[in-house]
């Protein structure tokens, strides 16, 4: 069975930073489970994974925009000027760094500024950085039928007209 829309799919995987540093892997997490097409990750590699099958691998590179979109297409958050330091120079185009409610970093590119209201757009750590992948398809099932029975080798229709 082939990666195609709506289905189940199990993969080793590896993305960087292209020329950098390892950002998700497999051998740190274990390997990935996802159904085709439900937008749960980065579409720019999904759509590289269409027609793969069990066994197969592939490496590539997906440009920025693929990824993590771009700068104008991330959200935007309106915030009382009083959670920026007072002696701040809000100006368009100035970044902060900051801390979500979490304690997670993130950085905050200013799109407009007044006395009591600051408008900054959420900048994503990877946005406009290409990517880098490395997978290997594990597996690809139908995920609303019941697995095999063990010991039961289910034959894909589509190999069996090329043979």
């Amino acid at each position: 069975m082939k990666i195609a829309a709506g289905l189940s799919v199990q993969i080793e995987y590896e993305l960087s930073i292209k020329g950098g540093d390892v950002i998700e892997s497999s051998t740190r997490s274990g390997p990935l489970r996802y159904v085709q097409g439900q937008g749960k990750m980065l579409p720019g590699l999904e759509s590289r994974l269409v027609g793969l099958a069990p066994g197969d691998e592939k490496r590539g590179e997906i440009p920025a925009r693929e990824a993590f979109g771009s700068e104008d297409t991330l959200p935007v958050k309106e915030m009382p000027r009083r959670d920026f330091p007072k002696d701040a120079k809000l100006e368009p185009g100035s970044v902060f760094e900051a801390k979500s409610p979490t304690g997670e970093p993130l950085r905050l590119k200013i799109i407009s500024a007044s006395s009591d209201k600051v408008k900054a757009r959420l900048l994503h750590p990877l946005v406009g950085r290409d990517l880098v992948f490395r997978v290997k398809v594990l597996a690809v099932s139908d995920p609303t039928r019941p697995p095999p029975a063990p010991g039961v080798v289910e034959l894909d229709v589509d190999d069996l007209k090329d043979a």
